[in-house]
Parts: C-alpha cells; sequence; structure tokens
C-alpha cells in the first residue's frame, strides 16, 4: 500500500513500459473485478482528432452553469497530473489520486498473471477515473475524452447518453490507418446502439463513414455541416463571436474566450450537443446557461497567453491540420505583428509539413526538444526547416532564454508542436 502521492504516481507511470496494447479485453477484465464502475455513472463520451478538449471545454462550462455537477477525464495533462480527472474543472487531491491506485494496485498485479496480460498506464488511469465517479465522487454527468482512436480506447467501456466526434485528421496513423476513412472508422468505433452521435466531422469521405456506423447501430444521428450554419462570425480582441442557426433555433452572437476560428465550430458542436440533451429531457440547459458557459469555458494550452511582456502564447497543436488552424488564427489576429516561433514535436508527427505551416508565419524559429521518450531532436527539427532565421538546442532551459532575448521588441512568441512540450515549458516559464 502507497502511503506518498508520489510513489502511488510513479508506480502508475511504471506501466508505461507495456507501452499502447489495442483492445479492451484487460479494460473490460478490470472493470469486471472492480464492480463495474462504468455501468454506475451518467456519462458523454467525446473523440476526434483535433478539438476534444475545448468541445470538453465547452459542455462542461454549459452543464455546471445550468447547476449540474461535471467530471471530466482528459489527456494528456498540461498543468497538472491530477487534471486527468477533475470535477466542475477542479483536480482532484493527492490524496484521493494515492487512494485511487491503493484500490486498484491488487486487481492490475492479479491481471498480470492472466492471459488478458499487463494493464497499461492509460488503462489503469481510465479505470481510476470510472472508479472515481462510481464509488468516490459522484457526480451528475462525467465527460470522458478518448485518448487515442475510439474503438479499441480503454474509454470505450463506457455506456454513455451521447456521443460526439469532433474532428478528423492525419493524426497517429500507424495505429489507426493512413486513410481519412480508416482515421474515420476507428473514431466512429465509439458510437453505441441506440446512442445518439453528433459530429462537426466534414470531409465527405469521412461523413460518410461515421453515418453507415450510426445506421448500423440505430444511433439517432447529427451533422454540425448538414443541417446547421456558422454566420456572423467575428474575431474579439478577447475571444470569438458567431451566430448559430440549427433545425431547433438560431442562436445569435454567441461568444466564447476561447480564441481562433475553430473554436466556433467547437463551441457549435457543442451547442448541438446540448440541444440533443435537452431534446431528450436529459439535462435542462436555458439559453442564459449555454451562453455564459460558452463564455465561461477555459482550457489551458489552447493559444493560451501565459506572459505579457513578450506576449507568450501556448497551443497545443500537434499534426498537420491543427497547426494550419493555429497558422490561420496567427494571421488573421497577428497580421501586422512579427512572430517568433518555438516548435518541438513527437518523431511520430509528420513535422516536416508542420514546420512549412509555421514558416508562413513565422519571423524565427527557435527548435527545441523536452524530456519525453519520443520528443525529436531539436537539430533533427532545425535540419527539416527551409526557414533561414532559425536556431536550435536541445537544453529545453534554453528556450526561456530564448524568450528573454525578446524582452523589449515588439515580437510575439508562439510555443507549439506537442501537448507533452508545451506542458514542459509551461512549467519552467513558472
Amino acid at each position: 500500500m502507497f502511503t506518498a502521492y508520489q510513489d502511488a504516481r510513479s508506480w502508475i507511470h511504471g506501466r508505461l513500459k507495456f507501452g499502447v496494447k489495442p483492445g479492451l479485453g484487460r479494460m473490460k477484465q478490470l472493470m469486471a473485478r472492480l464492480g463495474h464502475p462504468e455501468k454506475k455513472i451518467r456519462a458523454f463520451h467525446v473523440a476526434g482528432t483535433n478539438g476534444k478538449g475545448s468541445t470538453v471545454a465547452f459542455i462542461r462550462s454549459m452543464l455546471q452553469e445550468a447547476g449540474y455537477t461535471v467530471g471530466t477525464f482528459t489527456s494528456p495533462y498540461i498543468i497538472t497530473f491530477n487534471e486527468r480527472i477533475s470535477v466542475n474543472g477542479i483536480p482532484i487531491s493527492d490524496e484521493e489520486w494515492t487512494a485511487l491506485v491503493n484500490q486498484m494496485k491488487p486487481h492490475v498485479e492479479a491481471l498480470d498473471q492472466t492471459e488478458y496480460g499487463q494493464p497499461t498506464e492509460f488503462e489503469i488511469m481510465t479505470a481510476c477515473a470510472f472508479l472515481y465517479f462510481a464509488e468516490f465522487h459522484k457526480v451528475d454527468f462525467v465527460i470522458f475524452e478518448t485518448g487515442l482512436g475510439g474503438r479499441f480506447d480503454s474509454t470505450n467501456v463506457v455506456e454513455p447518453l451521447l456521443t460526439v466526434i469532433t474532428s478528423i485528421g492525419h493524426d497517429h496513423m500507424n495505429i489507426l490507418g493512413n486513410t481519412i476513412e480508416e482515421i474515420a472508422g476507428e473514431k466512429a468505433g465509439i458510437i453505441k446502439e441506440g446512442i445518439p452521435i453528433v459530429t462537426a466531422v466534414t470531409q465527405p469521405e469521412a461523413l460518410q463513414v461515421i453515418r453507415h456506423e450510426a445506421e448500423r447501430h440505430a444511433a439517432p444521428f447529427q451533422s454540425l455541416h448538414d443541417a446547421c450554419v456558422i454566420f456572423n462570425e467575428e474575431a474579439l480582441p478577447a475571444g470569438e463571436q458567431f451566430s448559430f442557426k440549427t433545425e431547433e433555433k438560431c442562436y445569435e452572437d454567441i461568444r466564447t474566450s476561447l480564441i481562433g476560428t475553430h473554436q466556433r465550430q467547437n463551441a457549435a458542436l457543442s451547442i448541438l450537443a446540448a440541444e440533443w440533451l435537452n431534446k431528450e429531457n436529459i439535462v435542462h440547459i436555458s439559453d442564459e446557461a449555454l451562453r455564459s458557459g460558452l463564455v465561461k469555458a477555459a482550457w489551458p494550452g489552447r493559444l493560451e497567453l501565459v506572459q505579457e511582456h513578450p506576449p507568450v502564447y501556448l497551443d497545443g497543436a500537434h499534426n498537420e491540420e491543427g497547426v494550419e488552424k493555429l497558422a490561420e488564427t496567427m494571421k488573421q489576429r497577428f497580421a501586422n505583428s512579427r512572430i517568433s516561433v518555438v516548435f518541438s514535436a513527437l518523431k511520430d508527427k509528420p513535422y516536416q509539413n508542420m514546420i512549412k505551416r509555421l514558416e508562413t508565419i513565422a519571423h524565427a524559429i527557435h527548435f527545441a526538444s523536452f524530456d519525453f521518450p519520443r520528443a525529436s531532436l531539436a537539430k533533427d527539427l532545425y535540419d527539416a526547416s527551409e526557414i533561414s532565421n532559425k536556431s536550435w538546442s536541445e537544453d529545453p532551459d534554453d528556450v526561456i532564454k530564448f524568450i528573454e532575448s525578446k524582452k523589449g521588441s515588439n515580437e510575439i512568441v508562439l510555443i507549439t508542436g506537442s501537448l507533452y512540450f508545451i506542458s514542459d515549458i509551461r512549467k519552467r516559464l513558472k
């Protein structure tokens, strides 16, 4: 039994060596050994290549404004490990994590000895979330964000009231497939029999896959782009504004505090989800709660201003589509500013294409590395870049020196490329 939080956390991280092992067999066994906590909660399930975290934040905030207590399970963490499991946006305590691990450990070690094999780090964290919301801290609703894909993701043992698929893009192709259709098929694996599905996916070939899966499971299906219109779009100094028309009603002058043209789509999808929940009498979210929830929604690492002199923004864009959206937003918002980019990425990402996108907005790029098993070498990233004004260092502390060198200039510093990277730099900035 662990008495120290750090020991409990180290035990979880020690399971990282078992890697990613697709399949739900171990997870189902673990749920059975724990008394099926996944059956004791009211949940929503969110998958997608990009936009999951922001959509979770929007839905959570609307529900909170409507008076509900909302749990979330998200990954990876940006500020603290504990934020993976949160209640109303507040991470659980060190003591609660330690208690969860102590309850989980004997079941995991028993499963280690079976034909199902060793549960992975992410499977254990997911099981901890189910256990927490079923037994430790009961809430009105829990929103589960998938870790990777959908069909074989450990969160997919959940029995949700609503499923949400935000977007489909090229990411984790070594596991999910090389085509948009294959990736869409994996994400669509979260669709359950008779459970409504809402999506903001735009590509016709991906939508066809998701629609087919919904029909196969007799799941009511609604696409943001089928019968809904986003119009009167405007970038505000501290957020976004747009109007949104669904089959049910028209929402005029919706505002968000999350920045980026893509956040309008994430917010619109969240409104569509709220409409479904209201229509099914699962919740009652008033127009006032919906609007205030969208304005109050916050999510770290999404074009987040973390320092003002010089202005330093963190953004977790970590694939080609995410970086493309980020570049569009930077062009729109900072057209007259010089932007210095600090970039790092994981080895298995298409970083060459990500760098090309960033070169369209950057005055200079500093390439960095960070302490993570799959982190790229800064020199490899540097060599992949064609911009003339560039630098590199394998020491993450040199990022801070790079930022300090911009003091007194009119430049904006944008740090991006990986959620793990911006989490690392965030700690160093503090």
